[in-house]
Parts: C-alpha cells; sequence; structure tokens
C-alpha cells in the first residue's frame, strides 16, 4: 500500500510534541510492514538539520495557486531515521516557514492552508497517487477538503483519506478568506454540516472541515475518543462528530520502542531491563550528579512535557513544595509557550534554586529527558486532558511508576495500585479521578508511602509497567486495518 502523511511535525527534525512522535513511530512501523510511506511537512527554517540524510532540491519549480497570484515552491527530499521525508520551501515574501518557531504566528492557519495546497499540487504535479493520504491535526485538515472539492476532478479520485486528532483543544479557526486564498469556495463550504464554525459567527473551523471530507477520522486513545464526543471535552465537536461517529475510532498511539528502551538506550548511564533492575539505579545516581541532587534514601519524582494549561501547570507548581515536605526529590524538564506560565515557573525555579533535593530545568533537551526516565522513581502526568499522553508510556518502559489522572489515554494506560478492577499483576501506576489539589494528594502520599513502607510491592508496580507493550505493533496492525476498510 501507498501512504503518503502530511503532517506539520515528524521525529526527530521537527518535534513541538507528541504528533511528531506519532508521525514518526507509526510511518516506520507501517514501512516495517512492507507499506511504501512518504512524509510530506514544510521545510522549516528551525528544524534539526543534523537529523535529515542527503537532504537535496528534487522539485525545482512547483508552483502553487494563492490568491491571484501563483507562488513558486521547492520540494526537498531527504532520509529521516530511515523515512522518505518531502519538505516543501515556498518562496513568499512573508516567509511563512522561515521564523524561528513552528507554531504560533497570528497567520497560522493561512501558513498551513497554503502548506495543504502546495502538498496537494506537490502530489497532483509529481503524479504521485497514495492508496491512503494521512492527515495530521487541524495544520493539514484542508486537504481533504481540497482533494474532494478540486483535485479529484482533476484526475485525482483514487486516494481515500484518514484524518487524526492529536488534540482538539487546537481546531484553526479563522475567517473565510483562508479559503478564497487557496482557491475554495466559500460560499458551497460556509455551512454548518461543512466548516462553518458552530460557536463563532462567521467563522471558519478547519478541524471541522478535515473530519467532513475525511473518510475516516481517528482519534489518539479510545476514552479520548468518547470524551470528545459526548463530554465537554468535545470543545464545540461534539455535534459535528456525532453526525459522523459512523467514521470515528480511537486508537492508542504508540512509542518506538526502538527509541524508548533503556535496555538500548545510549542515552543513559547504564542499561537495565527487568532482569536488571538493579542497574536502574546507576541511572539515579547520574541524574543526581548532573543535577547536583544530593544523595540519599528518597524517591525522586519527576515531570517532563510541556507546560501547558492542558497539563495541570497548577497541580505541578503545587507538587513540588508537597514532595520536598514529604522527603522526596524533584525534577522538571520542560517549558511553556505561555509568558505567564514561564514566569510562574521561573519565579518557582529562583525560589528553590539553592534547594539540594530540587532541580527545574526550563526547556528542553531530549538528551537529558531519556536520564530522567531512567533515574526517576515515579513520573507525574496530572493533565486536565490528555488525549493520548506518551509521557506515562515511556514512563512505563523505564520502570518509572506514573502517577496520572484519569481521563483520555492516561486511563487506557495506567491501572491503579489499589483501586483498579484488574489483576495485580496489570497495575502499573497511582490514578486521581477529581482535577484538584485533593485528588493529586492523595496520589501522591500512596505513591510516596508505597515507595517508604513497602519497596517490594512498589517494584512489583515497576516491573509490571516494563511488561506493557505499547509498542507500534498494535496500532500499526489497527490502522492498516482502518485503511483496507476505507479503500474497500
Amino acid at each position: 500500500m501507498f501512504i503518503v502523511m502530511i503532517t506539520p511535525e515528524c521525529a526527530p527534525a521537527a518535534k513541538v510534541g507528541g504528533l511528531a512522535d506519532v508521525v514518526h513511530g507509526l510511518s516506520k512501523e507501517l514501512a516495517i510492514r512492507g507499506n511504501a510511506v512518504e512524509i510530506i511537512m514544510p521545510k522549516y527554517d528551525c528544524m534539526r538539520y543534523d537529523r535529515i540524510w542527503g537532504l537535496t532540491k528534487s522539485y525545482a519549480d512547483l508552483w502553487v495557486p494563492f490568491y491571484s497570484r501563483w507562488v513558486h515552491c521547492d520540494v526537498y527530499f531527504g532520509w529521516m531515521d530511515g523515512l522518505k521525508c518531502f519538505f516543501i520551501e515556498p518562496h513568499l515574501d512573508r516567509n511563512f516557514f522561515n521564523r524561528g518557531v513552528f507554531y504560533g504566528h497570528q497567520d497560522d492557519a493561512e501558513r498551513f492552508a497554503f502548506f495543504c495546497r502546495a502538498a496537494m499540487e506537490f502530489m497532483f504535479k509529481s503524479n504521485k497517487r497514495p492508496d491512503i493520504i494521512h492527515c495530521h491535526d487541524w495544520q493539514t485538515a484542508l486537504a481533504p477538503v481540497l482533494l474532494y472539492e478540486m483535485y479529484q476532478h482533476l484526475g485525482m479520485s483514487h486516494p481515500r483519506v484518514c484524518f487524526t486528532l492529536h488534540n482538539v483543544g487546537h481546531q484553526g479557526i479563522s475567517g473565510e478568506y483562508v479559503l478564497r486564498e487557496v482557491g475554495l469556495n466559500p460560499g458551497a463550504l460556509m455551512t454548518y454540516d461543512r466548516l462553518l464554525d458552530d460557536y463563532r459567527r462567521g467563522a471558519i473551523n478547519l478541524m471541522k472541515g478535515g473530519i467532513v471530507y475525511s473518510n475516516f477520522v481517528t482519534t489518539v486513545s479510545p476514552r479520548y475518543a468518547q470524551e470528545i464526543s459526548y463530554t465537554h471535552l468535545g470543545m464545540g465537536m461534539q455535534r459535528i462528530l456525532g453526525m459522523h461517529c459512523q467514521k470515528l475510532g480511537g486508537v492508542l498511539n504508540g512509542i518506538d520502542y526502538g527509541v524508548w528502551n533503556p535496555e538500548i538506550d545510549a542515552h543513559i548511564a547504564k542499561s537495565y531491563g527487568i532482569a536488571s533492575l538493579h542497574d536502574k539505579y546507576a541511572n539515579k545516581e547520574a541524574l543526581r550528579r548532573h543535577l547536583w541532587l544530593r544523595d540519599g534514601m528518597k524517591p525522586i519524582l519527576s515531570f517532563v512535557g510541556r507546560l501547558d494549561p492542558q497539563k495541570g501547570v497548577d497541580l505541578i507548581l503545587h507538587t513540588v513544595a508537597y514532595c520536598l515536605e514529604r522527603g522526596c526529590q524533584f525534577v522538571l524538564l520542560g517549558s511553556s509557550p505561555h509568558g505567564h506560565i514561564n514566569t510562574a515557573f521561573w519565579n518557582l525555579k529562583r525560589r528553590f534554586n539553592d534547594h539540594p533535593d530540587c532541580h527545574l530545568e526550563l526547556g528542553y533537551n531530549e538528551e537529558l529527558a531519556h536520564l530522567i526516565y531512567a533515574g526517576s522513581d515515579m513520573i507525574l502526568v496530572p493533565s486536565e486532558y490528555e488525549p493520548c499522553g506518551l509521557t506515562q508510556i515511556i514512563g512505563l518502559k523505564y520502570g518509572t511508576v506514573p502517577i496520572v489522572r484519569n481521563t483520555g489515554g492516561l486511563a487506557d494506560t495506567v491501572f491503579d495500585a489499589n483501586y483498579a478492577p484488574k489483576p495485580y499483576h496489570e497495575r502499573n501506576g497511582y490514578v486521581f479521578n477529581d482535577y484538584n489539589l485533593q485528588g493529586l494528594e492523595s496520589a501522591l502520599e500512596r505513591a510516596i508511602g508505597m515507595w517508604n513502607i513497602y519497596p517490594q510491592y512498589f517494584r512489583e508496580l515497576m516491573v509490571n509497567g516494563m511488561r506493557c507493550d505499547y509498542s507500534w505493533n498494535h496500532p500499526g496492525q489497527h490502522y492498516l486495518n482502518i485503511y483496507n476498510y476505507i479503500k474497500a
């Protein structure tokens, strides 16, 4: 099967969050299974070009309609961790993808609408006719609209579209001018059953267009598929998802065990597995040395990830002092796109800067993330909502017991040590239900107590987590089943 991924991110060269890891991991799994997989994404100036091999200009004269003119683009080809990737570079005075960041500008809707038109034009002009076009999040949601409103009438009648919702908290809200810019007729599309937003008068919702026009819609965990369909976590998409419920499914993300695996991880101090779990503590010592934490018989609790309101930043802020008061060490690695959140954590960093049991690293460092996963005893994921979450899945593989809230993919992967309706050998962490300080503290108290008082039971939780299989093997097959279903 010939599959094209249209995506705003792909690890390791262009990564903001979990979406990049998903595109990378799923593409590798599909390729391993014998499918031809190609990735199309923008050519950002801020990519890690050292992670792209053999980058060369492969298509020099791609002219893309935009407003009343044609924009000249170059398309580059390169290998990224064995994956075939095409990078589209527009020569436009507005520098759509030369801004030093991936997202966060007022014209993001225009930038990615143009990218969708360019990706479709590239496939059309280069005579690529994939069986499946797999689009990821609102940034690529106009691709199925363009396919069925425009390109199928030009001869691209073969491809079918799978559209994955990684986070419905970001939907691509804009004005109808974005449609005109890429050659679409707003008159036909500005209805409540197509792209017109249900709650913002006169606005278009790009994610909604992707849902309506794609042949199948997936999201990144079964629980999240239910939450966005029937609860406030749908963030206004509940009606349109209900209309298209027959083509909606939740497929739990996997992680790449070729990257996240303590048995082969080159970024940690000492490799280990279930049979050599004692070697995990060499990484705990290395982490303490690296971050200037003091030695002692106490657990390390960590947080790794974006400091976004969705991730439960108020609960994370509370956790720092709570853990230190109870004899724990706390490590954080993350940064925020929101100024007020960054300020709050910089203030916290200054407050605990000289504390021998606390280190806040405000930024992101992939190599340090590996060492934190390996060297910590517990990892915190207190999200207000979480479509899937990769942090807890990585933590499980590294024998680092997750403490999570009962939502989305967290609920699908972490089962409480005390209360889960599962046999003990399947319990692997601590879960709290209510998004408040009392709920958080109840889980923290149980986890810290287990580590201190019943270390043998805590070790069993670690081993239970390491036995879990959250590789791309199962989701890869689920996606192939979906592709075959919509192709038939």
